[in-house]
């Protein structure tokens, strides 16, 4: 993850996960809002490199204060990645979340479902309508 990325060049989907695809590989994380909803982030359970995952199913949950929360793949294809300094530092989702905060890397099965995704603009205004 370069320090080139910003939110606004993001995908999303609605159920607060941002994505960012690189060749055939996307990067995938908790946006800002569901970072700021769940609160301080206490552990994060995440997949093991090699499952295979369907979009709009959960590979892992995020623990806070507050509650525990699924992590909705926002796409199908392989777990390649995870960011194992989550185990010790899950806090990082909070100070961080679209750099040092990514959570998986999927190797996308299809490019097709990358259409479905929200750009910046719309999951704002998404996320106005959900306050």
């Amino acid at each position: 993850m370069g320090a080139t990325m910003k939110p606004e060049e993001l995908k999303y989907t609605k159920d607060h996960i941002w994505i960012f695809v690189e060749g055939d590989t996307a990067a995938v994380g908790l946006s800002d809002y569901a970072q700021n909803e769940l609160g301080d982030i206490v552990f994060v359970e995440m997949p093991e490199t090699g499952k295979k995952v369907k979009k709009g199913e959960a590979l892992g949950t995020v623990e806070s204060v507050k509650s525990v929360s699924d992590i909705i793949s926002p796409i199908t294809g392989e777990i390649v990645d995870f960011n194992k300094s989550l185990e010790d530092t899950p806090e990082t989702i909070n100070k961080d979340p679209y750099e040092e905060g990514w959570i998986v890397k999927i190797k996308l099965d299809s490019t097709d479902e990358l259409d479905e995704l929200l750009d910046f603009s719309a999951y704002n205004e998404f996320t106005e309508s959900e306050i």
